[in-house]
């Protein structure tokens, strides 16, 4: 035992836990623990708005599989923090949010910059803890990375008042740490598997969708031995991208409300559907009534209360995905001899060939799905993409194949504007050794530009491509679509200019006018050593096709 102060404490705690970088913005509560970092080796990276660091933290947490760290004030800094923690709890994102809280004798009385965090964190968090005492620190630690990083990983807030971060005392710190009725592992039930394994065994046209779970798990090879050896067609959720090479022969991208056509044409086809660590989201079902009703449903999930929370199914498995993966492959390979061609397989590829994206011929040279294949020809697979959200994450996600796991990183049940651009420092952070690129729109990038400053200044070069067509292109293409054109509060103009914006910062600002010099661009990026913003001006009239309307079927699809 060793006697310290409650920030000592704490950070020391982190060292603990191998925490090497935290993303942060300081302020009057907390400054205890920033005085404390100043003896650390961990690296922290100043953000400029307090939401920006979460998503930091959320970005390198996805990049890496490790937890991120986000750090702030009280009051207002905690508050800022909230989005992206909702973001990070509702993508099942391991991150640890601290701030700083007013001293405990003035906590409930209204205090300057005072906001009760544990009230405001515990429906967005996995757990929330507020230590009253020094000596409740290093603990706390241990259970909030236990908890952020196991089971369906999320967030955990740490709030910490003032005093305990300045108060001394004899401060232990635990090897282990146990959490009554916190289970940690998942196993799968041998006799679901089973009855799962004789379903698929069985089946004539069984399909796999894919959710975020596979890549929270590292499940993806596990995934594709499995389809391999069904001649399954796979299909991911919008979090589920990347979880399955896009390039593979049993690739139909992803499904859902602005899914593949393919994806969504088979699924209706299938007799079996084994679903793999995803929630059965409204985005990817469209109308839960009408998705799949006649097939045998299995779902695999680490949560049980995901199970029938939104689909009523027929198997069970909760389970660690990539443990129930390998045990199921394990179980099917003795009953199925290797087969090279099924009359599913055949009706898949005929499917694919059939309903396959085909670049336009408008006659236009900068559309979206243009740019964003030329993107992808240009970057090395392991390239990790970030998104914004709207147009451009919906485009990125029909138009740009994800090829490896941990490379497609996007906010998608909170559909957060402004993520991609912090997001995408953070994973830069967590994977130096690859090329980052964010994919955006003009109106989320301007959300958080302010983090310009953050990556010139850290030295976290990241390439930033605007699809800028001036507008909040989502509404407006609803407002196109569904109120007769009559555009309400969309129209951003050209301010600012983000060439000048990002010289601005010391950053590199380029407006490319062709594919050639999009290619030029790009590869300049690649090689540079501060960030690039690359604008690329496209037609505000076009949508994101195909679609299917909020409410209704997945065969309902326009475009």
């Amino acid at each position: 035992m060793a006697k310290m102060s409650g920030a000592k404490a704490l950070v020391e705690s982190l060292e603990r836990e191998k925490v090497e970088t935290i993303f942060g913005l300081p302020g009057g509560q907390i400054i205890p623990t920033y005085d404390a970092l100043l003896d650390s080796k961990i690296r922290h990276i100043l953000v400029r708005h307090e939401q920006s660091a979460a998503h930091m933290a959320d970005g390198y947490a996805r990049a890496s599989g490790r937890t991120g760290v986000c750090l702030a004030t009280s009051g207002p800094g905690a508050t800022n923090l909230v989005t992206g923690i909702a973001t990070a709890q509702l993508d099942s994102s391991p991150i640890v949010a601290i701030t700083g809280q007013v001293s405990t004798s003035q906590i409930g009385l209204d205090a300057f910059q005072e906001a009760d965090m544990i009230g405001l964190g515990s429906p967005i968090t996995k757990y929330s803890f507020q230590p009253r005492k020094v000596e409740e620190i290093p603990i706390t630690v241990k259970q909030a990375f236990l908890i952020a990083s196991t089971g369906r990983a999320g967030p955990v807030l740490i709030d910490i008042p003032r005093d305990v971060q300045s108060n001394l005392a004899e401060v232990e710190f635990p090897e282990k740490v146990e959490i009554r009725g916190y289970k940690t592992v998942y196993k799968p039930n041998p006799e679901q598997i089973n009855r799962a394994a004789k379903t698929l065994a069985e089946a004539e046209r069984p399909f796999i969708l894919a959710g975020g779970g596979v890549t929270l798990s590292n499940a993806s090879n596990q995934l594709q031995r499995l389809a391999e050896l069904l001649l399954a067609p796979v299909a991911t959720s919008l979090m589920g991208k990347g979880s399955f090479p896009e390039d593979h022969p049993l690739s139909m991208g992803t499904i859902g409300m602005h899914g593949s056509r393919e994806a969504n044409q088979l699924v209706y086809e299938a007799d079996v559907l084994l679903a793999v660590g995803c929630r059965f989201s409204d985005r990817t079902t469209g109308k839960i009534d009408e998705f799949c009703p006649t097939s045998h449903v299995i779902h695999i999930d680490i949560d049980a209360t995901e199970i029938g929370k939104n689909k009523c199914i027929d198997t069970a498995i909760v389970s660690d995905a990539a443990e129930a993966l390998d045990v199921l492959y394990t179980t099917l390979v003795k009953d199925l001899n290797i087969r090279k061609e099924t009359p599913w397989s055949k009706r898949t590829k005929e499917v694919k060939e059939s309903l396959a994206d085909k670049i336009e011929n408008s006659g236009k040279e900068l559309t979206p799905p243009k740019v964003l294949k030329e993107l992808r020809r240009l970057l090395p697979s392991q390239t990790i993409v970030t998104t914004e959200v709207g147009q451009n994450q919906m485009w990125a996600s029909l138009y740009f194949k994800a090829l490896q796991p941990r490379t497609f990183i996007t906010s998608g049940g909170f559909g957060c504007m402004g993520y991609g651009f912090p997001a995408a420092l953070g994973a830069k952070v967590a994977r130096p050794d690859v090329p980052v690129v964010d994919i955006a729109g003009d109106g989320s990038f301007r959300m958080t530009e302010n983090s310009l400053a953050t990556s010139v200044i850290e030295k976290i070069p990241i390439t930033v491509l605007i699809l800028n067509n001036g507008m909040l292109g989502m509404v407006a293409q609803w407002q196109r679509l569904f109120y007769n054109r009559r555009y309400s509060a969309v129209k951003l103009g050209n301010v600012p200019d983000f060439v000048k914006l990002a010289e601005a910062y010391g950053a590199i600002g380029v407006r490319v006018g062709s594919l050639k010099e999009l290619s030029e661009a790009v590869k300049k990026s690649l090689k540079s050593d501060v960030t690039t913003v690359i604008d690329v001006p496209i037609d505000p009239e076009e949508d994101v096709l195909p679609m299917v309307p909020a409410g209704y079927s997945l065969k309902d699809v326009i475009g």
